[in-house]
């Protein structure tokens, strides 16, 4: 099976990949000379950079509906905790995936992860909704509630 880059990733195409299980978002891409540093291997910075990128590519496509007719919140990370397994060099293919763990009323955890034949990278992200002028909270609309049940396998937590 050829591998698409830069392309949301079906389950059957994640596991043909060496994925223990699919992920509800995964992407595919390959590592480039910017992304490597004085060692020779990519940067701790690159990993935060395709960690985002898939992100907000995950955002548009799965969240951003949720709030047609009511005004966009603004989507943040709260923090975030990122173990680097092991290193990573030009030219290797990868995949990052995304997944939401739990939510709350108007935050959400998310794990991340990279792979390339085994685990390289994992971080576990806390994101916030807040209002438009970034004055409050902004809840999570039931319809992403129960897509976060439904298609990530996620937990309410109180």
């Amino acid at each position: 099976m050829d591998l698409r880059f830069l392309t949301p990733l079906r389950p059957e195409e994640q596991l043909a990949q060496g994925l223990p299980e699919a992920a509800p978002m995964a992407m595919a891409d390959r590592v480039r000379f910017s992304e490597i540093d004085i060692l020779q291997h990519v940067n701790n910075k690159a990993y935060l950079d395709w960690f985002e990128a898939l992100r907000v590519h995950y955002y548009n496509t799965h969240f951003r509906h949720h709030f047609r007719g009511e005004g966009e919140p603004r989507h943040v990370v709260r923090n975030a905790d990122i173990h680097y397994v092991k290193e990573m060099v030009l030219g290797e293919t990868y995949l990052t995936t995304a997944r939401v763990l739990s939510f709350r009323r108007t935050s959400y955890t998310m794990e991340q992860q990279i792979w390339s034949g085994d685990l390289r990278a994992r971080m576990v992200g806390v994101m916030v909704f807040r209002t438009a002028d970034g004055s409050a909270g902004h809840p999570i609309p039931d319809s992403l509630r129960q897509q976060f049940v439904e298609l990530d396998g996620a937990t309410e937590e109180s």
